[in-house]
C-alpha cells in the first residue's frame, strides 16, 4: 500500500452508504408512467407532478432521517426522484418547491450526510448519435439543477456519476467532458464497467479531464478475469484511482459480490467478500440487495474484524 493509503487508514474507518432505498418500507419513492401522465390534462399534469415531487422529497427527508439514525453518513439518491423533471412541467413545478428543496439540503449538510447521485444507464456521452449525446447532457443538466436546488456543493463531494459508455472512444469522450457546463462537470464522475470501459481505460480519461474515477472492485475483476477481490491488481488500480481525486478523502467506491457465482454481475443479497484493500477506501457504496441488512453486516463481520 501507498504511503497516502496508510495515512487514509490510520484516520478512520471506511464509512459505508445506502443506495436508493431500504429493504424495509422504511424508504420508498413513489413514481408515474409517461403513459399515464399523457392521458391527463395539462393542469391534472401539473397537480400530479406537484402532488409526487412534494411527496417523494418528503420521503428524501426521511430517508436523510433514517441515515441519520443508523449512522449511515453517505446516501445515493434515486435518479427518478423526480420523473420528468426534464421537462418543461416538471422544471416549473420543482421551481415552485425551491425553499422546500433548500431545507432538506440543507438538512442533510446539517446532519452531515452525504448525497450522491447515479444517473440511469440513457446517459451516454460517448455515443455515435449526436442525438443521444444531447440527450445525455440534458438529463444531467436536470439532475445538477436539483442538486444546486438541495443546496449541495458543485463538486465530487455530491458527485453526480455515470459509466464511460460506447466502447473505444475515449477521444470524444474527454472532448464532451471538457464542454460540459459547470453544474455538471463540477459534478461529473465515471465509473468503470464490466465490459467497454475498463479501470485503465477510464483512469486515462479521468486524469485527462480531472474528473475523479469511482472504482467498482466487481466489475473491475470481472473485467480483468480475476480470481479474487485480493488479487494485487485491485489494490493497484484503487491507489492509482485516487489520484484523480482532488481531496482524496472524498473518495468514493462501490462494492458488489457476484449473485451465483464470483464473477457474476449480479448483485448477491449480502455482501460476504470484500478486498482488503478496500479499508482504505474513505466511502464505500454498499451494491446489495439487502441494502442496509448488507451494511450492518459489513459493519458486523467486516469493518469490526479491521479494528
Amino acid at each position: 500500500m501507498s504511503n497516502n493509503n496508510q495515512v487514509l487508514s490510520s484516520q478512520r474507518k471506511p464509512e459505508l452508504g445506502l443506495v436508493c432505498i431500504t429493504t424495509s418500507d422504511a424508504v420508498r419513492f413513489r413514481t408515474v408512467t409517461r403513459k399515464r401522465l399523457l392521458q391527463l390534462t395539462a393542469i391534472e399534469q401539473e397537480r400530479v407532478l406537484s402532488e409526487l415531487y412534494a411527496d417523494n422529497l418528503k420521503r428524501l427527508d426521511k430517508a436523510i432521517d433514517f441515515c441519520y439514525a443508523n449512522n449511515i453518513k453517505l446516501y445515493r439518491m434515486t435518479s427518478a426522484l423526480f420523473p420528468f423533471a426534464d421537462t418543461d412541467l416538471g422544471e416549473t413545478v420543482l421551481d415552485s418547491m425551491n425553499e422546500e428543496l433548500q431545507r432538506v439540503g440543507d438538512r442533510a449538510i446539517s446532519l452531515n450526510i452525504r448525497l450522491v447521485l447515479h444517473p440511469d444507464q440513457f446517459v451516454v456521452l460517448s455515443s455515435d448519435k449526436p442525438d443521444v449525446v444531447k440527450n445525455s447532457i440534458k438529463i444531467l443538466a436536470t439532475h445538477a439543477l436539483i442538486m444546486d436546488k438541495l443546496g449541495q456543493p458543485r463538486s465530487p463531494w455530491a458527485l453526480m456519476n455515470i459509466h464511460g459508455g460506447k466502447g473505444s472512444r475515449a477521444a470524444q469522450l474527454k472532448s464532451v467532458i471538457r464542454d460540459l457546463p459547470e453544474s455538471i462537470r463540477s459534478r461529473l464522475t465515471f465509473e468503470n464497467d464490466e465490459y467497454a470501459y475498463s479501470s485503465l481505460e477510464l483512469l486515462d480519461v479521468c486524469l485527462d479531464t480531472a474528473v475523479p474515477l469511482v472504482f467498482d472492485a466487481h466489475h473491475h475483476v470481472i473485467h480483468e478475469h480475476l480470481e479474487s477481490y485480493d488479487d494485487p491488481n485491485v489494490a493497484e488500480m484503487l491507489a492509482a484511482v485516487r489520484n484523480t481525486w482532488r481531496v482524496p478523502e472524498w473518495q468514493l467506491v462501490h462494492i458488489s459480490n457476484g449473485r451465483e457465482f464470483f464473477a457474476d454481475p449480479r448483485h448477491s443479497d449480502l455482501i460476504a467478500d470484500m478486498p482488503n484493500c478496500y479499508y482504505n477506501a474513505p466511502w464505500i457504496e454498499v451494491e446489495a440487495k439487502f441494502k442496509e441488512l448488507a451494511i450492518d453486516k459489513l459493519r458486523a463481520e467486516w469493518l469490526s474484524a479491521n479494528v
